[in-house]
């Protein structure tokens, strides 16, 4: 990870190393797809916006310069928000909402949204130097998005979508960013909840990067990275079923069956999110993740979770307690004779419901 030029990415493999008295596997989590396709081949509109004025003139040199691309020579289209020339429909992204609701000194000022795109992660990867870090990017539709394990996602209407850029010196941070990501999605429902008078949503921490609600799946996150100059080069990309209710659930069904007329808004949950990643962004990199802990471990699903790992190559079953994470991000877990275990999120099979870690065979 530590190599110029090379690209890294949160969710792919790593080496199997012997620590001594201590075991590692590595876990891997499957990412649901959707099925609807989509002409690839249209032009995509992408809407520029800045909250302050000085960022709503380098969006307009964005626009001027032809500066921003797609993968795969999709065509582009770019428009400023003041401009006319692009349809506005009544469900579609309320910038000015999400500008008065934000109130980042970083994150979020710039935006770019689309009603149409193949990958959010990929615009902010692509165009990593002509944006500034803190951009981000929000689609409608997604057609080419990206799970962890180079599955597709494709999402409907209904999630909120949006990738972002970070930047980072301090390497043995960088992985725990996602998780940081993860804590302020949570962080952020609940604050709207309190805000808005509404009963509480547990969406909850399915380690590394998942999200879900009432046992089901809701919403996932991937990070990617690239090391240039001396920094690493983040994309956090997020997706979060708002109202589109399959494949499992999404949040305004769950606020239905608690019998609340209150619909959270795609505006406010991003506004919020930004809020409140920023904040906790400042105390990892100032701090460290330690300061964190006890509010992610609130969060997530594992705390003294009893597991069952499985080496399919040989007769042994152990099973292990799940303690928290480790100095470098992964799951720590303790065995009843006290073997320590550090469990890896890749090459294994990891069924948190049924409490079982199964190694791939290869």
């Amino acid at each position: 990870m530590l190599f110029n030029s090379l690209r890294t990415s949160f969710h792919s493999s790593f080496i199997r190393i012997r620590i001594p008295q201590k075991k590692i596997f590595n876990l891997s989590f499957s990412a649901a797809t959707a099925t609807a396709r989509m002409d690839s081949q249209s032009p995509c509109v992408l809407v520029l916006s800045g909250k302050s004025e000085s960022e709503r003139e380098m969006v307009k040199c964005l626009k001027e310069n032809s500066s921003l691309k797609l993968a795969d020579d999709v065509k582009l289209l770019t428009f400023l928000q003041s401009e006319t020339g692009w349809q506005s429909e009544k469900d579609e992204f309320d910038f000015d909402s999400y500008m008065v609701s934000l109130m980042t000194t970083c994150f979020g000022r710039v935006l770019l949204w689309s009603p149409r795109l193949p990958s959010t992660q990929d615009v902010v990867s692509l165009n990593f130097s002509e944006i500034p870090v803190g951009c981000v990017c929000i689609a409608d539709v997604q057609f080419k998005g990206r799970g962890r394990s180079q599955n597709i996602w494709e999402s409907p209407k209904g999630g909120l979508l949006f990738s972002f850029t970070i930047q980072m010196e301090d390497g043995r941070l960088v992985p725990l960013v996602q998780y940081v990501v993860c804590l302020a999605v949570t962080e952020a429902i609940k604050d709207l909840a309190l805000k808005n008078g509404i009963p509480p949503l547990d969406v909850r921490i399915k380690w590394p990067n998942d999200l879900y609600l009432d046992g089901l799946k809701v919403g996932g996150i991937l990070c990617t990275s690239t090391y240039r100059s001396k920094k690493f080069n983040i994309s956090a990309g997020v997706g979060l079923n708002v109202d589109n209710d399959k494949p499992t659930t999404s949040l305004n069904e769950a606020l239905q069956k608690l019998t609340c007329g209150y619909q959270l808004r795609r505006e406010d949950i991003i506004s919020t999110f930004f809020n409140k990643f920023e904040s906790l962004f400042h105390i990892l990199i100032n701090q460290g993740f330690q300061p964190l802990e006890e509010l992610y471990y609130k969060t997530w699903l594992h705390s003294g979770q009893r597991i069952v790992v499985q080496d399919q190559t040989l007769p042994i079953e152990n099973v292990v307690t799940v303690q928290g994470l480790t100095s470098s991000g992964y799951l720590l877990a303790i065995a009843d004779d006290g073997e320590m275990y550090e469990l890896h999120p890749d090459g294994n099979s990891f069924d948190f419901f049924k409490g079982l870690v199964r190694r791939k065979l290869t």
